[in-house]
């Protein structure tokens, strides 16, 4: 057998070089890169390493840990799990920083594979620069508090236990129902200590990505109730997307007219121009998807999780009889909501389901035109939300009346006027078709779920597994690693902007081109409509100065130039106060090489309404307050209604 000595740190790298993903007969390279932060916990050894021969990989400066591991994810996203960007941080809180990270990849079953530094493994030196130390357990670091937001955890503490480490982190990053952050954690010493290490243990690996055919008693089962449902509805998540049935599963629907809606994971894996497509279901659903929703008696639920805001909190299949079908490459998903489960690959097997129903001449009981109707009822509202300006009566279409105070303080103290859905529209009218869009939280991902239409495939990247705020700029950078001829715009709260925008560093850096539209409306404006819509008073949701006289944060808006932080970068940098600027400034930014930042004074309150939802969220059961307590009343009838599991 021969062998060949070498670093930790080194067959670290020569292992990453060397290992292919494969599906529908189409091989490529798995890992691309890996960002790092240098520190003193791996410098010296993976970081000697990636100095010294980094093969292919392309070694990326990340500028926070976070940031660039969430730059990491969004690439992984953008190539459908099959392409990654590993993460090295040093020991202590450049690790810490990536644990965000590493909980926002395995909620979103996105490959992530990360190597934080750990103390030594001898010992000998503790407490090292950075350490951890629980006085109970010696042996706990850092590193373990990545334990519960991980797939696959391992810690190498000698030479020898690399190889079965790093075998086992491909089968957990290639694996399609169960993909999400590995850690190996790699400590300082180790890294540098020298093995022989065989060497077939450096061969090419191809990692096949299988279509798994569900059993013939699964398909079975869910054929027959499918084909005796008249009102179906499609739920076409995360798992259509990676799988790439979006064309399959669109043209189904069409022949047999069976309306579907997206997830925000799964949105843009068809057209959304489809007939039978009908937005998005659930808190932030359109009119359409809701409509269709709450009468389903079958819904189908193909690689989603079901998660609240996709079900309404299990409230908005109002059908007292409704039943459901869970297609998922995860058993555990796959049961939810006491499904008839299908577990296997999405594409092969709704080709399946839906060729079987087609062989017994199905057909859905809607009436004829009621789709159409449905549809043309939508993009009637869906153009009037879009249209809303400001204008000397106030906000056309109104607002609600407490509101109106909000929005006039807003104006005196920031000048903005440009409402939040026409912002969304000025947006889709102005910038490439086949852009990228890239989003996480607050609200401008139910203001995208609803009103934004693409037919461009994988052009829409949320995160919204995880709602991490401060995803979006960094995830912007990752989906132009990715897809480095495309336009790519991350849209983000100001609040979000403020979180995390470090990476905007790194993309100058490497010279990818993105935009940054921030939606500056002075607030956590979602959870300030959360908080004020059931009776509560704005506490610390809102950028205002303290007022000295009465204690709150409640005096003038806070002005901040975004602007001018993004020029700081190096971003050639927009403010826009009116929708005639907004325009011209994503105009303009169309035509630059460099990356740019748009600063939309965007009125607070101006964001899309809901459609017959329901959120259930932890509500007092006891207060003082009326407001609180009417709130509180809604809540419990809702919960009369919801389904428990």
């Amino acid at each position: 057998m021969k062998r060949t000595k070498m670093t930790v740190g080194q067959a670290v790298v020569k292992f990453l070089n060397q290992q292919y993903v494969s599906m529908d007969g189409t091989e490529h390279r798995f890992i691309d890169g890996i960002f790092t932060i240098f520190g003193h916990g791996m410098v010296a050894g993976l970081g000697q390493a990636l100095e010294e021969d980094p093969g292919k990989l392309r070694v990326y400066q990340g500028r926070n840990e976070q940031g660039m591991a969430h730059a990491a994810i969004s690439y992984a996203k953008q190539n459908n799990r099959r392409r990654i960007i590993a993460c090295t941080s040093s020991v202590g809180p450049g690790a810490a920083n990536m644990i965000t990270a590493a909980a926002t990849a395995t909620v979103n079953n996105i490959p992530l594979l990360l190597f934080p530094s750990d103390t030594f493994a001898t010992r000998q030196p503790d407490p090292v620069l950075q350490q951890f130390e629980q006085k109970h357990d010696l042996s706990i670091t850092t590193n373990d508090a990545f334990r519960p937001v991980c797939r696959y955890w391992d810690r190498v503490t000698r030479p020898e236990q690399l190889m079965t480490a790093l075998i086992n982190a491909m089968r957990a990053l290639t694996d399609t129902a169960n993909c999400g952050a590995v850690c190996i954690a790699l400590p300082q010493d180790v890294q540098g200590e020298s093995f022989e290490y065989p060497d077939y243990f450096f061969h090419k690996r191809v990692h096949y990505i299988p279509r798994r055919i569900a059993d013939s008693g699964e398909i079975e089962r869910a054929v027959e109730l499918l084909s005796k449902s008249k009102r179906p509805y499609v739920i076409a998540g995360g798992g259509v997307r990676y799988s790439e049935a979006g064309e399959a599963l669109q043209k189904a629907c069409e022949k047999m007219k069976i309306p579907y809606a997206e997830t925000q994971a799964g949105k843009s894996s068809t057209k959304g121009s489809s007939p039978m497509n009908m937005g998005v279901g659930g808190v932030s659903g359109t009119q359409a998807g809701n409509a269709i929703a709450t009468k389903a008696d079958v819904v189908f639920g193909i690689g989603t999780r079901f998660n609240d805001f996709v079900t309404g909190s299990k409230e908005i299949f109002r059908n007292p009889d409704v039943k459901f079908v869970a297609l998922n490459t995860a058993e555990f998903d796959a049961q939810k909501l006491d499904a008839v489960r299908v577990v296997g690959d999405a594409k092969v097997n709704l080709e399946i389901i839906f060729g079987e129903l087609e062989n017994r001449g199905y057909r859905t009981g809607y009436a004829e035109g009621e789709l159409e109707k449905v549809q043309a009822d939508w993009e009637k509202e869906r153009k009037k939300v879009l249209s809303a300006t400001y204008c000397e009566k106030g906000f056309v279409p109104c607002v609600p009346s407490w509101t109106q105070k909000i929005i006039d303080d807003y104006i005196a103290d920031i000048g903005g006027i440009i409402g939040e859905s026409n912002a969304v529209a000025i947006l889709q009218e102005v910038i490439p078709k086949d852009s990228i869009v890239v989003a996480a939280a607050g609200s401008l991902p139910a203001d995208l779920a609803r009103l934004w239409r693409t037919d461009e495939k994988d052009s829409y990247n949320m995160e919204y597994g995880y709602s991490c705020m401060g995803y979006e700029i960094a995830g912007a950078l990752g989906s132009k690693l990715a897809a480095p001829d495309k336009e790519v715009y991350a849209l983000v709260g100001d609040g979000s902007f403020l979180m995390l925008n470090s990476e905007m560093a790194t993309a100058v850096q490497e010279q990818k081109k993105i935009t940054v539209v921030v939606f500056d409306n002075a607030a956590f404006g979602c959870i300030n409509n959360l908080q004020m819509g059931n009776g509560i008073g704005s506490l610390c949701t809102e950028m205002r100065y303290r007022d000295e006289q009465t204690g709150k944060t409640d005096g003038k808006y806070i002005y901040t130039s975004f602007a001018k932080i993004g020029e700081g970068y190096g971003f050639k940098g927009y403010t826009a106060k009116t929708p005639e600027e907004f325009r011209a400034a994503l105009e303009d930014a169309k035509k630059q090489s460099v990356s740019c930042v748009i600063d939309a004074k965007v009125l607070p309150k101006t964001m899309c309404e809901g459609y017959d939802s329901w959120w259930h969220f932890g509500l007092a059961t006891t207060s003082k307050s009326e407001k609180v307590k009417k709130a509180r009343e809604l809540i419990d009838g809702k919960l009369q209604n919801a389904r428990m599991y």
